[in-house]
């Protein structure tokens, strides 16, 4: 039934089902199904931000597999009697032009929001794969149902929407953490995750490091609203709301109190305070949702041992109770503390650390995207600029800021801040025309203590200087902190946190 035309192409479109869509193995693919037809021009978009429309290289596989599944299902036989490769490549080719036939819907539900309504245009979707899914002699409908095939395919729409859409950046590290994210999400075998594990990933703790600012919430975020939601073809509706399955808690801004009862709820009267019953976000999170812990690495130890048993046998207490609750989400954690230096120091328990490293995620620092890029400062800058002034201004105001950086930071500046530090500066310079960094880590000239180390120009003396000073930003000015993560007596911080020269 295939020519060698069709079987090539078809391979390719197998290969390109199976492929993380944020790596260049999935630019690969693309060419060898188009051969001479592939057009290389912004071919490699997992690595910019997000752009308007399909590029045309998708738009061509999306017409020649459209074309290829008409023909194969024309010419099918009454009775079955296709063999098993044939098969194979026919689902394969089927459901690439199905997914991207049902592109436009997709993303028109996740840009409402999905609040538990129903999908109208579920009816179509079943329709179709029932009329080239559905053939004599092929099972595949009975392996995957249709409900279960929409959710699977729907659920890969949302993941790329949330993964491309959140992250800001064309180096290198940015496609690389996009892959992981989606990696993440699906696991690296999408055939094996859409056959059992789309009903198991809960059971797997993601935690996400990497320094402060780099965006460890919107890698959570990308996640936990990404996951697999079943859909009911008797209401048409899925099982929860798209937008509503992700509950952030930022452990270090509360007490060990209001942690577990932020966490698992609370009795009436189980502390000063408690005057009535509440639900923790342990309880209230459904079993396709994610509770967010960010700044794991400064939870209480009592409170670990409690985490440690929701993620052990997913039971919990309420505060004040006695009775035993069962957790269904997904817990991810982030933090920007070496772990591993914290259990050796004894403020992290050990078997806590490895229930939550089975999935890991490393968030890229600034400087290390624009090492790899020379185009991301202005790329980062104009994604700011134009939630700050707006599309007309943000060409304008970029440019301006851009200039100013490079002349008055340097474009090797450390920006010890990340992206977090970024956009204050273009605030500042928006507001002020002026940007000066939290702490004395630029010396004159406006080199930054990077470069000099690499010129070797500084002391032992300013190196621990400056390093100190870097620690204490990213302590938020805590100088106790700052103590504590060096290792060192308070008044030896104080004493080198005096201006370098």
């Amino acid at each position: 039934m295939f020519t060698p035309r069709d079987r090539a192409f078809a391979t390719a479109i197998a290969r390109l089902n199976h492929a993380n869509p944020f790596t260049s193995e999935r630019i690969a693919h693309e060419k060898e199904a188009l051969g001479t037809d592939f057009v290389e021009v912004r071919a490699d978009w997992n690595l910019a931000g997000p752009a308007l429309g399909a590029h045309p290289n998708v738009t061509r596989l999306q017409q020649e597999s459209a074309a290829l599944v008409k023909r194969i299902a024309a010419a099918w036989p009454k009775g079955g009697g296709v063999g098993a490769e044939e098969r194979d490549l026919y689902v394969q080719v089927a459901l690439f032009w199905l997914f991207h036939e049902y592109v436009p819907s997709f993303d028109a539900a996740i840009r409402a929001g999905g609040a538990g309504g129903r999908i109208e245009f579920y009816p179509g979707f079943r329709s179709l794969a029932e009329r080239h899914l559905a053939l004599p002699g092929l099972a595949y409908l009975d392996e995957m149902p249709v409900p279960h095939l929409f959710a699977c395919l729907f659920q890969v729409r949302r993941a790329f929407h949330h993964i491309y859409h959140s992250l800001v950046g064309a180096s290198a590290p940015m496609a690389r953490l996009r892959a992981a994210i989606w990696e993440s999400i699906f696991t690296h075998n999408l055939e094996r995750y859409r056959r059992s594990l789309y009903a198991r990933m809960g059971d797997f703790a993601t935690l996400v490091t990497g320094p402060s600012g780099t965006g460890k919430e919107l890698v959570a975020r990308a996640i936990g609203l990404s996951r697999y939601l079943p859909f009911d073809p008797k209401r048409m509706a899925f099982a929860g709301e798209l937008d509503a399955g992700f509950f952030p808690l930022n452990l270090s801004a509360l007490s060990p109190t209001l942690i577990e009862s932020e966490l698992f709820g609370h009795r009436r009267g189980a502390f000063t305070g408690a005057v009535a019953d509440r639900a923790g976000w342990m309880e209230i999170c459904p079993a396709h949702g994610a509770v967010f812990l960010d700044e794991i690495g400064e939870v209480d130890a009592s409170i670990q041992v409690k985490l440690l048993r929701v993620l052990q046998s997913r039971q919990f207490q309420r505060l004040g109770d006695t009775a035993t609750l069962t957790f269904g989400g997904k817990i991810i954690a982030a933090t920007n503390r070496d772990l591993a230096a914290e259990i050796r120091a004894g403020r992290f328990r050990e078997d806590f650390y490895y229930r939550l490293c089975s999935d890991q995620i490393v968030t890229p620092s600034l400087r290390e995207q624009m090492d790899a890029s020379a185009g991301e400062l202005p790329l980062m800058i104009g994604t700011i600029a134009h939630r700050l002034v707006g599309a007309e201004e943000a060409p304008r105001f970029a440019h301006e800021t851009v200039a100013w950086i490079e002349r008055n930071l340097g474009v090797s500046y450390a920006w010890p801040g990340n992206f977090r530090e970024l956009e204050q500066c273009a605030r500042n310079l928006l507001i002020r025309r002026d940007y000066q960094p939290a702490g004395p880590l630029v010396a004159a000239g406006r080199e930054d203590w990077n470069s000099l180390l690499n010129r070797g120009t500084l002391t032992a003396e300013e190196v621990l200087r400056r390093y100190t000073h870097q620690v204490f930003e990213q302590s938020g000015g805590n100088v106790e902190e700052t103590a504590r993560r060096l290792d060192l007596d308070r008044r030896t911080v104080k004493g080198r946190l005096t201006p370098v020269r």
